[in-house]
């Protein structure tokens, strides 16, 4: 029997969410996503989607019970020093190598877990070490982790090793609750069926996808990109320079999807929210809504001078950027169009 899976495209909602998975999938340098929400928001349906999308990426899930040699791997420290052979029995990180490492709750995963994991997403390479013997293998993968901030938090030096994050709330609109659960109903009832319903837009989204990450090297950056990714970053009060690089590297990868051969500085402005929402400094008893409204302020310039320290004036609803919200449109509107030219030539 096949195990389907409920296609990524079927997803109702979650632009933001989404757009960053595949930007993450696009460029693994980014340096993974983190998704932030409540329990029963989709995180785990999105990521596993991400993964049935892209042929030959294998989705690799960490149970918060693993041990350090289940995570890294082991050495058979006894038959290397009698026999002088290093025997080396692979861990999660190796069967991850080329594709998604996934840790629900990494907020519950033992902090030198994740700083070990975090240190191998960022070199590539798994070196494992025992009584004097060592073995590397490299462990290349998109980092995807996920947490309901009521459980608990993520230190913030490991907040900030992750690339870009996204909060994942509950859907309001009632047309669009709606639409989940109709949707989930019919997968459940005929899961072939409705992947049959999906499969056009399966196949041209997961198209532009390996397209995009095929290109990518191709892509120029303008000087402008680098310019307006220190600009809103310095607004923000952003410490050191990751937030600059993983913005430039993100706008990038979105040029590429588009098709785009040079990123300008609207590309940087699109995704400045998910390189940035956990980098904030955030004030006590501050909002998600009201951290993501300060990027949006800071992206288009709209600071008050009169303002306290570190508090910046939202104009009204009607002139606030669109921000990710609009970049997710970008990606999402431009495969519309692919699929509109991609089923009027079949």
């Amino acid at each position: 029997m096949i195990d389907r899976v409920f296609p990524f495209s079927a997803i109702v909602g979650q632009e933001e969410a989404k757009q960053a998975l595949l930007l993450g999938v696009i460029d693994p340098g980014i340096g993974g996503v983190l998704l932030s929400g409540e329990k029963g928001t989709g995180k785990t349906t999105l990521v596993r989607a991400l993964a049935s999308l892209v042929p030959g990426m294998p989705l690799v899930e960490l149970p918060l019970n693993t041990t350090e040699d289940r995570l890294v791997g082991s050495l058979n420290v006894e038959k290397a020093l009698s026999e002088g052979v290093r025997e080396f029995e692979p861990g999660l990180l190796a069967a991850a190598h080329r594709g998604i490492l996934y840790v629900d709750e990494v907020n519950l995963l033992e902090h030198h877990l994740v700083d070990l994991l975090l240190d191998v997403a960022a070199t590539g390479v798994n070196r494992v070490e025992r009584e004097g013997i060592s073995y590397e293998h490299p462990a290349r993968f998109l980092l995807v982790g996920s947490m309901n901030p009521e459980e608990g938090d993520l230190r913030p030096q490991f907040l900030d090793r992750f690339g870009l994050a996204v909060p994942v709330r509950h859907l309001e609109d009632p047309d669009l609750r709606a639409e989940v659960v109709r949707r989930r109903l019919a997968f459940e009832t005929d899961p072939a069926g409705f992947c049959r319903a999906w499969q056009e837009e399966e196949e041209v989204l997961a198209s532009q996808v390996k397209a995009a990450r095929e290109r990518l090297g191709r892509v120029r950056v303008a000087e402008e990109t680098y310019r307006e990714a220190v600009r809103i970053a310095a607004e923000l009060g952003a410490r050191g320079h990751r937030a600059e690089l993983v913005m430039v590297r993100a706008a990038r990868a979105l040029a590429s999807f588009l098709e785009q051969e040079e990123v300008d500085a609207s590309l940087v402005r699109a995704v400045a929210r998910y390189a940035l929402f956990h980098r904030v400094k955030v004030g006590s008893g501050e909002s998600e809504e009201r951290v993501l409204r300060r990027i949006d302020a800071a992206v288009d310039g709209r600071v008050d001078e009169g303002r306290e320290e570190g508090e910046v004036v939202v104009e009204p609803e009607d002139a606030m950027v669109p921000g990710a919200a609009a970049a997710g449109s970008l990606m999402f509107e431009f495969v519309k169009k692919k699929l509109t030219r991609w089923s009027t030539n079949r």
